[in-house]
């Protein structure tokens, strides 16, 4: 009976190229979409190259034929044993692009490919020949898959997923397209991120996150694209971190011993690589603002959005199809190798259709041609690499395989070019600029008004220092002239007086009085002189004075000019404030309706899952599990996280108005379990408010989404360290303890969970009470709570074994010295499957450590220990017991003493 296993390392290369792959990700049927394409756009062959990046494909894409090179695997050992006296069953012609398989002696087939690389050919030329122009297309803006499709043991495997740890020579597809990706792209503006998945059993599993082992596949009605939201999405900065992912992966891979393989792949593999480029320089935007007298005030001059160009590379090693009679597969092998043949047929198929341009192509049959549904017959560029045997006892197998690769051939894509405009980060920019605009303008009027002031200030001193001058100039010559006058008359009169005692002296003295009336008479024409040249002064400081009083009617006019303008900008201020007031009132709308969608997932979510839908719509698209309506248009949180923008939503958190604080801390935690949120989020100053809300709210609602919206935060792994740091952990430990709300509980349990999968914090998280909190919220008796504590104790057992067993750490552990052991022994055959998982899971953990096997004895663990490896129903978690207990001295020593047998 062949014994199934969990692959621990890739192939050696004795077994001749065991397992080469060389992964595409192709979706098999895109039957309506490839239908609605065909009937919208002219549709030919075109295996030459795609556009250029800087032009914008149509919306009907530019056709691409699936390209398809065939590999021979080298004889080996078993083979040259076996058939030393008989010939290979193909020929290969590679400077022809042509194989021949022969039939017998005299008789042989031949058929041509795109590429026919020998059993000779390096891992380099595979990669150029193969993968190389689909990795240039996905650094262009387009999709691409890259495929290996073959014999069980022909080397699908060594093609795609070699690392090459000891012979650089000998990395594989996966490897050299990650190196060509992360050595073109800008590391301060785009980003790469991967997912890598196993299809076992019609089951989609998370290979870098076991305990995720039923993904759901989510299909957008509008577009058809195909996602998997449930999936763990890891973002790579260094070649070093993505070969630790693969090796990772490779670990948790399902494979066997088969006649036909020892290490056979029982999984189809997919490596997801998604990329973000930004494209700069595409499009510019010029942004005004038309002021009173309808001229245009330039507000920034030119704004240029980046565009967004969204690519995903897809790299699939297909499990090897076999022949039960020739594999020797029985029991749950057997099984194994239904449902992968099964599925193959189910792609052979959907090819086949879409080969000979059936009006129905059966995409729905397994989920294999569902999740490959863009990459035959979609909008991806597609490469298939068919790896072969020479074995002539396999002719048929090999047949087979070349026959797939020619109707893959005769498939053609509508490869289209994904880009979107960042329009998020354009309106951060024009909230920037807007703001500088307003205080420059507040600055501008206050200097005019100070200005203003000043001069209506200088004016009126002026004119009434003027005013004071003429009047005492007048004043003077006034008094001057009258005394002058006075004078003159006192002098005739005494003349006169004179006169009149003598006639002849008054003759006498008539003519010099002839003479001083003469005098007198210029005296009289001088004073008139100067009266006149005073009166002139005094007419020139009334006309100052006029001056100065026209400058102040122009100065008053000028400040009723701005008054006015005052007035304008109180009622544009006015219409302002009116708008946020509409934009509060949908934020209290949409958070109703959040509230009405929480409570309709609360009834359909099972126990133990906490993080899709919380409070939110936007938790829709984040979850698991598929629900029809999450295919539907954007989300209404969404549309207001753009109209109104994460800062001002952020700040209605501090409003004096209870409501809007709840909803807005509503709304901040539907944004949050979107994963593209939540640096934005932290970014803002998200995470430090909402622990904050934690610390001093007192309203029960406001607690529980707080730390529903903290718990998303945390499935990252820089969010934890923040987390940590700004005191989390204490403040969601003093939550546990004074809550009694199931759900705040759950989201408290779910929070400490995350931060418990981190091996960095396990000191620091129990050093600030985090395991006593878990261990506390046991009270609550909820399976919902149970489930989240079973996780959190899980996650933490198993960074204490992967400590362990890397010798990080000594000594016996942190969750038995705090009281943990009990209780997992009590739950260790709970009823609800989450919470039984979680608490096997933890107890193979701790087992593993020999330092903690006397306490695995003493509180009665030993015995759930051996009822798991018999009776788990999960394979992989049966199989980790009982490695555990067949490699612990300890255990097996009580294991003889009690008389129990394995």
């Amino acid at each position: 009976m062949a014994s199934s296993g969990v692959r621990n390392g890739g192939p050696r290369m004795s077994a001749k190229l065991d397992r080469q792959g060389a992964g595409a990700t192709p979706k098999a049927a895109a039957g309506k979409q490839r239908l609605s394409s065909a009937a919208g756009a002219y549709r030919r062959t075109n295996s030459g190259p795609l556009p250029a990046a800087g032009g914008r494909a149509s919306s009907g894409g530019v056709s691409s034929r699936v390209r398809v090179a065939v590999r021979l695997r080298p004889r080996n050992a078993e083979e040259l044993a076996a058939d030393a006296d008989f010939g290979d069953c193909v020929e290969l012609q590679p400077e022809l692009k042509r194989l021949k398989l022969r039939k017998n002696n005299w008789e042989s087939e031949t058929y041509e490919f795109d590429e026919v690389l020998t059993e000779f050919s390096s891992q380099k030329r595979v990669y150029e020949v193969v993968a190389k122009p689909v990795v240039e297309s996905v650094m262009e803006g387009y999709n691409g898959t890259v495929m290996a499709y073959g014999q069980t043991g022909t080397g699908k495997t060594f093609t795609l997923g070699r690392l090459g740890e000891e012979d650089t020579a000998a990395r594989g597809i996966m490897v050299r397209a990650m190196e060509d990706i992360l050595a073109d792209i800008a590391p301060e503006t785009d980003s790469v991120s991967v997912s890598y998945l196993q299809l076992y059993m019609e089951m989609i599993q998370d290979l870098l996150d076991p305990v995720n082992d039923n993904i759901a596949i989510v299909e957008d009605p509008r577009t058809g694209d195909v996602s998997l939201p449930g999936a763990t999405v890891v973002e790579v900065r260094d070649q070093k971190s993505f070969v630790d992912l693969l090796r990772v992966g490779e670990a948790h891979r399902v494979a066997a011993n088969t006649k036909l393989n020892t290490e056979s792949s029982r999984s189809h593999a997919i490596l997801m690589v998604n990329v973000r480029r930004s494209v700069k320089g595409r499009s510019e935007m010029d942004v005004s603002i038309s002021g009173e007298n309808g001229h245009s005030l330039s507000m920034m001059g030119s704004l240029r959005p980046p565009i967004i160009r969204k690519s995903k590379l897809v790299v699939v090693d297909l499990a090897g199809s076999e022949r039960i009679d020739k594999s020797g597969s029985e029991g749950h092998t057997l099984e194994e190798a239904k449902s992968i043949n099964l599925s193959l047929s189910a792609l052979g198929k959907c090819i086949n259709a879409l080969a000979e341009n059936s009006p129905h192509v059966p995409v729905r049959d397994s989920k294999l041609t569902r999740l490959l549904k863009d990459s035959f017959g979609g909008t991806a560029r597609t490469s298939l690499v068919v790896t072969i045997g020479p074995s002539p006892r396999h002719r048929g197998e090999t047949t087979s395989t070349i026959m797939f690769g020619q109707r893959a051939m005769k498939v053609e894509n509508m490869v289209k070019l994904k880009e979107e405009f960042d329009y998020k980060s354009l309106c951060r920019r024009l909230d920037i600029e807007l703001d500088k605009l307003i205080a420059e303008n507040e600055r501008q009027r206050k200097y005019f008004d100070d200005e203003v002031e000043r001069m209506r200030a200088e004016a009126q001193c002026r004119i009434a220092e003027a005013e004071r001058e003429c009047k005492i100039t007048l004043e003077n010559e006034k008094m001057k002239y009258h005394q002058e006058y006075l004078d003159s008359i006192k002098v005739l009169e005494e003349k006169w007086k004179t006169h009149q005692k003598s006639p002849k002296r008054q003759i006498k003295e008539a003519e010099s009085t002839s003479s001083d009336i003469r005098e007198a008479h210029n005296l009289l024409q001088d004073e008139k002189m100067l009266r006149q040249s005073a009166e002139d002064e005094a007419s020139d400081l009334m006309n100052q004075i006029t001056h100065w009083k026209k400058l102040e009617a122009t100065a008053t006019a000028e400040v009723v000019k701005l008054r006015k303008m005052l007035d304008t900008e109180a009622s544009q201020k006015e219409k302002l404030e009116e708008e946020i007031g509409v934009l509060r009132s949908q934020l209290l709308q949409m958070s109703m309706e959040a509230d009405e969608t929480r409570r309709s997932l609360d009834k359909g979510d099972g126990p133990g899952k906490i993080f899709p839908g919380l409070d939110s719509l936007a938790s829709q698209t984040g979850s698991s599990q598929p629900r029809e309506h999450s295919n539907g248009p954007k989300q209404p949180i969404a549309k207001l996280s753009e109209q109104v923008g994460l800062q001002k939503i952020l700040s209605l958190l501090e409003s004096e108005e209870p409501d809007v604080r709840v909803h807005a801390v509503k709304v901040v935690a539907n944004l949050a379990a979107e994963e593209a949120n939540q640096e934005k989020i932290v970014e803002a100053g998200g995470l430090t408010s909402l622990l904050v809300l934690l610390r001093s709210s007192e309203d029960e609602t406001i607690r529980r989404v707080a730390a529903g919206a903290i718990a998303n935060l945390a499935m990252n792994e820089t969010n934890q360290d923040l987390i940590m740091a700004q005191g989390g952990v204490t403040l969601l430990s003093m939550t546990a303890s004074d809550a009694e709300d199931p759900q705040t509980l759950r989201m408290v349990a779910g929070a400490i969970a995350n931060l418990c999968g981190n091996d960095k914090l396990q000191t620091r998280l129990r050093g600030e009470g985090g395991i006593k909190a878990l261990l506390g919220m046991v009270r609550c008796g909820h399976p919902d709570v149970l489930a989240q504590v079973a996780r959190g104790i899980a996650n933490f057992a198993k960074c204490e074994s992967r400590a362990a067993t890397q010798g990080n750490k000594v000594g016996k552990s942190l969750l038995i010295d705090d009281g943990a052991l009990p209780w997992i022994v009590k739950n260790a055959n709970n009823e609800a499957a989450p919470i039984r998982r979680h608490i096997e899971l933890a107890l193979c953990h701790l087992a593993q450590h020999e330092v903690n096997s006397k306490d695995i004895i003493s509180e009665g663990a030993l015995w759930e220990l051996v009822r798991i490896s018999r009776d788990c129903s999960r394979e992989d978690i049966r199989m980790l017991a009982y490695r555990t207990l067949t490699s612990s001295p300890t255990l097996q020593a009580e294991m003889r003493r009690l008389g129990i047998k394995m």
